[in-house]
């Protein structure tokens, strides 16, 4: 038994059993692959994956047991390669952070810049994705630290820890009627909102399905005329009025988007809280638990790993409301 025939049972898993793309993913030939799972199914004496002629389409019973220990074997492998470095390496390496694109670009710059002053020998890596994108990167180990507002916490592999909580706001033009409202001193409403189409963002992102609950529960659907990833991208279009944009509020720069307004809508939406997560099980190098520090700063390592230990605090675990580190 070794690393190589490891390898190639959990990326065959990973990549839907098509031995073409394993091959490439292991930077090795198809032959290759089939050879070294058929040379650990025989030690092992049985059968880990369902043929059918020479494809293969399935894990076996036996094959669904020892995947999960195959995992567990090779993040042990991996857990002490990276402590060999934590030691020997003095403070140097890599950091990989997958995010969001509101993470990014909103949220994490100060903690980046301030990490990387106290780490100058550490390499920074930013990876953009969608929140399950971030998910599987943390699973697959492709990222060591992963920042989003949703999805996260619905994965036990992973521990996803709270780290602030903001709000939405509205964002039109300056002669809009909604800014001619707010002006009036009249609250916006989600029944005045409707009666305008409105850009936000795809579902998934940035407290998206806290906007389609709030006007579910008001028993019609948004207009919404159009989605994205990007409130950069969102605001663009509330400029060419196309609709008003629902965005987070922390993606309102008074100064930079002085030719927009943003209205507080706080009170229509429930807040959302932005979560970091770990891979559960995974060996955190020292510097990893400083970047934790240096973005929120409630997670000390003590906190950290506790929960990696014991699981998330109970009174981390909503949504919704307050919530204590």
């Amino acid at each position: 038994m070794n690393f190589q025939q490891l390898r190639s049972v959990r990326e065959t898993a990973r990549q839907g059993f098509n031995l073409t793309v394993v091959a490439d993913a292991l930077h090795t030939s198809q032959p290759g692959v089939s050879r070294q799972i058929r040379e650990l199914e025989e030690e092992l004496g049985i059968e880990l994956f369902v043929r059918a002629g020479k494809r293969l389409t399935g894990l076996t019973p036996p094959g669904e047991t020892v995947l999960p220990i195959v995992e567990r074997l090779l993040q042990e492998a991996d857990n002490l390669r990276r402590a060999g470095e934590d030691f020997a390496n003095d403070g140097q390496g890599t950091l990989t952070i997958a995010a969001t694109h509101s993470q990014a670009r909103y949220a994490l710059p100060q903690a980046v810049r301030d990490f990387s002053e106290q780490h100058p020998s550490v390499a920074l890596r930013m990876r953009q994705g969608t929140p399950k994108q971030i998910v599987q990167m943390l699973m697959d180990g492709e990222a060591d630290i992963g920042i989003a507002t949703e999805a996260l916490a619905d994965y036990p592999e992973l521990v996803a820890l709270p780290c602030y909580q903001w709000t939405h706001a509205v964002i039109v033009t300056p002669g809009h009627a909604l800014a001619s409202d707010a002006d009036a001193g009249r609250p916006l409403t989600l029944e005045r909102l409707g009666e305008f189409p409105i850009i936000t963002y795809e579902s998934g992102y940035t407290g998206r399905g806290h906007i389609d609950a709030a006007f579910a529960r008001r028993g019609r659907p948004a207009s919404v005329v159009l989605e994205a990833m990007d409130a950069d991208v969102i605001k663009t279009y509330v400029e060419l009025g196309m609709g008003v944009g629902i965005v987070a509020a922390m993606a309102y720069d008074e100064e930079r988007d002085s030719h927009l307004r943003a209205i507080d809508a706080r009170q229509l939406f429930a807040p959302n809280v932005t979560r970091l997560a770990l891979r559960r099980g995974a060996f955190q190098r020292a510097y990893v638990y400083d970047f934790i520090r240096a973005f929120a700063s409630p997670l000390t390592r003590k906190v950290v790993e506790q929960a990696i230990a014991n699981g998330v605090p109970s009174s981390a675990s909503g949504d919704g409301g307050e919530f204590d580190i």
